[in-house]
């Protein structure tokens, strides 16, 4: 029963305690005006009554067979005190015996019930009479009845009105009470459905105000109440948005912390990475200039003790001074861009030709090598190839490979030179047919001042070279976010790959007159 109750809506309680009240009060109001009415006929028969019973007995000396202006309900009896019939008796002559009240007999039950009122039932029970019981001078009693069957006929009547229309009451009072309840109920229903949307995270909803945000002070329960929900709403909003910028501040604290400690680390490794560069650089500055410095010192002294004894000799010492100058120049200049590329420092690019660099460094090398068959071959539907770079260190890279063929392989023995795209990508190649590189060798081939001379055929003219140059080139395409690899099979010839990004959305005009203008007669094929 609680639990039923507890899951009953409020509004359905609150009708049905109304109706129970209603109900009461108009059981109460039935009851108390039947009991009134009732009362009310039963004294106004009593009264008629007497007044009959006092006109029979001062008619006394009237012939006994004839009533004295009796009404047709009613029952008049003279009996002896013993109760035996006789004289005078009168009664609707609709009704039976069974129908007629029983006759108060017996001195005693005379004397008790005499003068005053009292209501029996017929012999069968089914009519009530209203009985007066009184003495005559003659010693005979007269026993005086009226038939009640109007009296309750009217009761009745009067409890089926109120029964009826206590029931239209009911249902006319449940159909506005409900309307009113569902209707006073209405804010509480607003407040059900801000909290649902509260507890779906919207912490701005408010609860309307069923008095209006501008009637001062709240006079009603639901207005006390939406105003005390709405500061309570408030407060905790304002703690949720207080918690969250807490909780936003600490997250952003531990974020710059934890980038802090990031770049703190980036940064102690690059500066281990710089000063193990700097060492590297020096020792090997130191290492490979001592050879030259060496040399030249070694010159010069003989030049100054007078070792040369003709002018030739003295030229020839002279000659010799400069060339290892001059390669130590070149050391020099390979260093300092080394140690530029370690600072990473960001090159200016633009957008350059491939195909022009390419053509370029072919021709470069058709000239240093006038009877080497030297190539270009650009696959077809290769595009412009244009990249993003710098367009004087991208010629760098490509004049050191193709100066690395030369000078790596036998006089006579053919270098190509490829381009090609695949996919987002340019890829240009050299590829010669001289001794190839080992294994070994093609893992070291990159690294700074690494000769790979006992296994690649230098050419006896070829300059002594800085064991820099293919360095060099690992670092610029590095440098401009590709990468480099050697491909080679002992005696069979050495291919060095050079992947670059293609640069985005070039315009294909520029492309065109750039390569015009600086290229003509490439073969394509």
């Amino acid at each position: 029963m609680k639990s039923f109750l507890r899951r009953t809506p409020l509004r359905v309680k609150l009708v049905a305690a109304v109706l129970a009240l209603v109900t009461v009060a108009l059981i109460v109001i039935s009851a108390g005006s039947a009991y009134a009415l009732r009362s009310y006929l039963i004294g106004r028969t009593d009264s008629q009554l007497k007044s009959t019973s006092r006109e029979i007995v001062n008619a006394a000396i009237l012939p006994r067979n004839a009533p004295v202006g009796v009404p047709t309900d009613y029952y008049v009896q003279i009996t002896s005190v013993n109760g035996t019939e006789g004289g005078i008796a009168y009664h609707d002559p609709h009704l039976t015996r069974e129908d007629l009240p029983p006759l108060v007999k017996g001195l005693d039950a005379v004397d008790a019930k005499q003068g005053a009122p009292f209501t029996v039932k017929s012999e069968d029970g089914k009519v009530r009479w209203r009985m007066l019981v009184s003495r005559m001078p003659n010693g005979e009693v007269l026993q005086l009845g009226q038939n009640l069957s109007g009296v309750d006929s009217a009761v009745g009547r009067l409890i089926w009105v109120d029964v009826l229309v206590g029931a239209s009451v009911l249902v006319l009072l449940a159909s506005v009470g409900a309307a009113m309840v569902r209707t006073s109920l209405r804010p509480l229903t607003e407040i059900e459905k801000t909290a649902a949307a509260i507890g779906d995270g919207d912490l701005t909803r408010r609860v309307p105000d069923p008095e209006g945000a501008d009637e001062g002070e709240p006079r009603t329960e639901l207005g006390r109440l939406s105003h005390a929900l709405n500061a309570m709403l408030a407060q905790i909003e304002a703690a949720f948005t207080a918690r969250a910028a807490s909780e936003t501040a600490a997250r952003s604290a531990e974020s710059a912390a934890r980038d802090a400690a990031v770049a703190a680390q980036v940064s102690e490794a690059h500066a281990l990475r710089s000063e193990e560069r700097m060492r590297r650089f020096v020792a090997d500055a130191s290492h490979e200039l001592r050879t030259p410095l060496t040399t030249i010192r070694g010159f010069a002294e003989l030049y100054r003790q007078g070792a040369a004894g003709s002018p030739r000799e003295a030229a020839d010492l002279i000659r010799r001074i400069e060339d290892e100058a001059a390669r130590m120049g070149l050391l020099v200049e390979d260093l300092l861009l080394l140690a530029r590329l370690d600072r990473e420092r960001p090159l200016v690019l633009v957008p350059v030709e491939l195909r022009v660099l390419a053509n370029d460094a072919v021709e470069a090398a058709r000239a240093m090598g006038p009877g080497r068959p030297i190539e270009l071959d650009i696959a077809p539907g290769a595009g412009s190839l244009v990249v993003l770079g710098d367009d004087m260190r991208l010629r760098q890279v490509i004049g050191n490979l193709m100066s690395n063929a030369l000078n790596h392989t036998p006089a006579g023995v053919p270098v190509t030179l490829r381009l090609r795209s695949e996919g987002t990508e340019a890829v240009l190649e050299v590829v010669d047919h001289g001794p190839g590189l080992s294994d070994e060798q093609a893992e070291r081939v990159f690294e700074r001042f690494y000769r790979a001379d006992a296994s690649r055929t230098r050419r006896p003219d070829a300059t002594t070279g800085t064991g820099l140059g293919l360095a060099i080139v690992a670092a610029l395409v590095a440098a401009h976010h590709g990468s480099v690899e050697v491909d080679s099979v002992p005696g069979e010839g050495a291919t060095f790959r050079v992947r670059l990004p293609l640069a985005p959305e070039i315009d294909e005009g520029y492309a065109e007159t750039e390569l015009l203008g600086r290229q003509s007669g490439v073969d394509a094929g």
